[in-house]
């Protein structure tokens, strides 16, 4: 990824680049697996979505992992209409780069996909992970139901426990529910296997979310 100076702070709504009605071109199948990127997804499965820095490397975590059905990555959390990669780096969409997740929870939970996140990425940063630095690199957690919303909220707290015994100030990242999700261009998708050796950055704390994640039922 690319700097393109402090793009730190969301723009305003009214402010935003105004996009476009049609989507942007992208892939239609996976290089992992062949599976289509869009739906309609096979029967059971569910969908999780992630932002936690640069989405290549954060792709290829998941997909990886058995249980992945399929992933994509796109732009979400903004206010810009099918946006191009290029106006994301502005910081005049408020888009993050986001992770698409689509999962068998017979076979992986979503919990085990939130540890990952989790231990994957610094949550304190804010608008940044590591050198890369703007809105579309903040970290945020898109929620497709409220038992999502319930167990990423108890991960948090149980995390951000792990993260103060260890010296790390308060967790930024955000927990909403998803909007639209846009799906980024060709050259995104599965990137790392395209470029094997490409841009790839690690911002771990090192620190790892023990134990089962119980959400709390509201009272």
């Amino acid at each position: 990824m690319f700097l393109f100076g402090n793009k730190s702070k969301m723009p305003d709504p009214s402010a935003a680049l105004p996009g476009r009605d049609q989507a942007i071109p992208t892939a239609e199948r996976s290089l992992i697996n062949n599976q289509p990127l869009k739906p309609p997804y096979p029967e059971g499965s569910e969908i999780a979505e992630f932002a936690l820095g640069c989405f290549w490397g954060e792709e290829k975590l998941y997909w990886q992992q058995p249980g992945v059905i399929v992933t994509s990555v796109g732009y979400e959390g903004g206010y810009t209409p099918n946006p191009t990669y290029e106006e994301v780096c502005t910081g005049k969409t408020g888009h993050t780069e986001t992770v698409r997740v689509v999962f068998d929870p017979s076979r992986i939970s979503y919990e085990q996909l939130l540890k990952l996140f989790w231990e994957a990425h610094d949550p304190t940063q804010g608008m940044r992970q590591g050198n890369d630095v703007g809105t579309q690199y903040r970290s945020v957690i898109f929620t497709h139901s409220d038992a999502q919303t319930k167990t990423a909220e108890a991960s948090r707290r149980m995390f951000q426990d792990e993260l103060t015994k260890a010296g790390y100030g308060e967790i930024q990242t955000e927990i909403r529910p998803a909007g639209e999700f846009y799906f980024a261009e060709d050259y995104h998708q599965q990137y790392l296997v395209k470029v094997p050796n490409g841009y790839c950055p690690i911002h771990s704390t090192g620190v790892k979310l023990e134990g089962p994640i119980v959400a709390m039922e509201q009272v």
